[in-house]
């Protein structure tokens, strides 16, 4: 009996992550960085509150991930070539843990298509409606998007399917990098996604400076116009006509400006209150949940430190920086064009965070003038971008897909 009881309690500390952390088997080293890297993400979650809805169910996936033992997720099931999108369902639901039932959506690519309604029909396309010219600024904040796919090819380390992935970073778009990820590069989904992430979360420190060094005092102090006032057909009009132009020229992206479009006409429309503010709160918190915790999974020890990781957070950051780079040039040439009616600032806001990008502009505008107020001006490029970026997912996807 007592040898039992021995037995028993050996195979319980055999059993145990930390006795499967230092058997020999893994880099227990790995492990312990993975740990860090959580900790710092939920630290500057709660602490600095570093868009903490979804990095800290990121930070969450990622620590759960790498716990030994555990076996909550198997990143080699959705990743492996021989396998199709079914088989690796039918393998999850037969042996998977519960972060792989809930990847599923990422897989399919729900969860960011859901997203896109939410944000839909959180943001007003009053002041895109009232400047159609803002789109030029959204077209010239993707250039990050198109240098950072282009270097990441050249550096050899990457498919052109991953390199397009990487290019997405700079279009400041989470769901959207996700969403292009998944498809054309899933064993990077965490690095791309954390690193999406932190940027868009980071836009108050890192578009300043660019913002300043590109224009100048005068430039800065412009004051805009009133907006006209936008018809209640012309925001009807407007995200159906969108839905149809991209959808003919680009199908790939239909889906997630279809659900941006839809999202916005549950909010404007008049007569269904209860279901826009439905995937404004409930419904989008949710997603926003269980899309996190399930990105944050794929950042295992072992697939997340590396020098690709390294390499996606350099190309990422340099994409982020020459997009809002490619949005104030672009405003200061319509602004030049305008005989100086358009504040350049605007243009950093042509990235695609919503509104966190807008918000900025208007930050540093009342820098130099407390009186100006740029915000519902800058919300048009920040529309735009949104738009921009999704309309480069979907070509890489057609391309690449």
């Amino acid at each position: 009996m007592l040898d039992g009881i021995i037995e028993t309690i050996k195979n319980f500390i055999q059993n145990t992550g930390i006795a499967k952390l230092f058997n020999g088997d893994v880099d227990w080293w790995k492990y312990a960085i993975m740990y860090i890297i959580s900790f710092v993400l939920i630290y500057l979650a709660i602490a600095k509150k570093f868009e903490p809805l979804l990095l800290l169910p990121i930070a969450i996936g990622m620590l759960l991930t790498n716990l030994p033992g555990a076996n909550m997720f198997h990143l080699d099931m959705w990743v492996n070539k021989d396998m199709t999108v079914l088989e690796s369902i039918k393998a999850v639901i037969s042996q998977g843990g519960f972060l792989d039932l809930l990847y599923v959506g990422v897989k399919l690519g729900i969860y960011p298509c859901i997203i896109f309604i939410g944000i839909g029909a959180m943001t007003d396309f009053t002041p895109l409606i009232a400047n159609p010219k803002y789109f030029l600024i959204g077209a010239g904040a993707q250039l990050g998007v198109f240098v950072a796919f282009s270097a990441a090819f050249i550096s050899g380390l990457y498919t052109l399917g991953e390199a397009a992935s990487i290019g997405i970073i700079g279009g400041a778009d989470g769901p959207t990098a996700i969403l292009v990820t998944k498809t054309l590069g899933p064993a990077l989904l965490g690095a791309i996604a954390i690193a999406a992430y932190s940027y868009m979360a980071l836009i108050p420190m890192i578009q300043p400076p660019f913002m300043n060094l590109l224009t100048t005092k005068k430039e800065r102090q412009i004051k805009m116009g009133q907006l006209r006032n936008v018809s209640r057909i012309e925001k009807l009009v407007f995200p159906v006509l969108v839905t149809v132009v991209v959808g003919l020229i680009v199908p790939d992206a239909l889906a997630l400006i279809g659900c941006l479009m839809f999202g916005n006409i549950l909010n404007v429309c008049g007569v269904t209150e209860r279901l826009s503010k439905t995937v404004q709160n409930e419904f989008m918190n949710i997603v926003t949940i269980l899309l996190g915790i399930s990105v944050g999974a794929t950042a295992s020890a072992e697939n997340f430190l590396s020098l690709q990781t390294v390499v996606i957070i350099a190309c990422g950051l340099v994409a982020f920086c020459i997009s809002t780079c490619g949005g104030l040039i672009t405003a200061k040439i319509m602004n030049w064009i305008s005989g100086g009616k358009i504040n350049p600032l605007i243009g950093s806001a042509g990235v695609s965070a919503v509104p966190m990008a807008a918000r900025v502009s208007q930050v540093v505008g009342q820098k130099e003038d407390p009186s100006n107020f740029l915000l519902m001006h800058a919300m048009g490029p920040n529309v735009a971008g949104v738009i921009g970026s999704a309309v480069c997912a979907g070509v890489f996807l057609s391309w690449l897909g």
